[in-house]
C-alpha cells in the first residue's frame, strides 16, 4: 500500500480538530501520504483545493458553512481528476448517493477502522470506488426495497379489458360514460374499477391517473 500511495498529496477537511489530527498521523506514519492542507468547511476546502490541487481530499459532509455536499460539488465540476472520500458518521443513503453521484469515489463512516480506510484508499487511487459495507447493505436494501414496490404495482398484469377501463378513468370518464363507450353495465365497470384497484394496491381515481401517467397508459395532456 505504501508504495502505491507514496508522495500523493492529500487535503484534509473536518471541523473537529482532533479527527484532522488522528487521519494525519494515520496517513502520514502508515500510509507515507503528504498532507498538504487542512479545512475546517466546505468553503475553505474549495480555496484550498483550487490553491494546492491536491491528488486527494479526505472530507467530513456536516460542517458549518457550506457543508461537504455542496463543496463535492464545487470542486469536482472544477477540477477533474481529484479524488474525493466522504468520511463522515452519517449512514443515510441520501448523503451515500448524493456524494457518489457528484463524483465522490468512497465513502466510509467515522467509525471504520484504519484497515477500512486504507482499502478504501488503495482501491480510489486505483480509480476504483469503495463504500463502507455497513452503508453499503443500508443502499443495496433500500434499492430491493424500492424494487418490491415497483414489482407490486409496474409488473401486476391486469387484463387488456381493464387497461382500457383505467384509461377512461384517468381521462376523467363517469362510469356510466365508460358503461356506454364500451357497451358493458356500470356494474361491470365497477367491477373492472375495483380489480384495478385491488390489484395494483391502488385506492383513489388521483393514484390510478398518476400509474397510468407513468406507465404510458394515458397523458397528462
Amino acid at each position: 500500500m505504501k508504495n502505491s500511495s507514496a508522495q500523493k498529496r492529500v487535503l484534509l477537511v473536518d471541523d473537529h480538530g482532533i479527527v484532522r489530527d488522528g487521519v494525519r498521523s494515520l496517513l502520514t506514519r502508515e500510509l507515507g501520504m503528504e498532507i498538504v492542507g487542512e479545512a475546517v468547511d466546505g468553503k475553505q476546502a474549495v480555496q484550498l483545493a483550487r490553491e494546492l490541487q491536491p491528488d486527494l481530499i479526505i472530507m467530513d459532509i456536516n460542517m458549518p458553512g457550506m457543508n461537504g455536499i455542496e463543496a463535492a460539488r464545487t470542486i469536482c465540476r472544477e477540477m477533474e481528476g481529484v479524488k474525493i472520500v466522504a468520511l463522515s458518521m452519517y449512514s443515510d443513503k441520501r448523503y451515500v448517493m448524493e456524494m457518489l453521484s457528484l463524483g465522490a469515489s468512497a465513502y466510509l463512516l467515522k467509525d471504520c477502522a484504519f484497515k477500512e480506510l486504507a482499502v478504501a484508499l488503495e482501491k480510489v487511487l486505483h480509480n476504483k470506488t469503495y463504500i463502507s459495507p455497513d452503508v453499503g447493505c443500508e443502499v443495496i436494501n433500500d434499492c430491493l426495497k424500492q424494487l418490491g414496490m415497483k414489482d407490486s404495482t409496474s409488473f401486476t398484469p391486469i387484463s387488456p379489458r381493464e387497461r382500457q377501463v383505467l384509461k377512461l378513468i384517468a381521462d376523467g370518464s363517469h362510469n356510466k360514460d365508460i358503461a356506454d363507450f364500451l357497451n358493458m353495465s356500470i356494474k361491470t365497470v365497477e367491477g373492472h374499477r375495483q380489480n384495478i384497484m385491488q390489484k395494483l394496491n391502488l385506492h383513489s381515481v388521483a393514484e390510478l391517473t398518476k400509474y397510468a401517467i407513468r406507465e404510458g397508459i394515458t397523458s397528462s395532456d
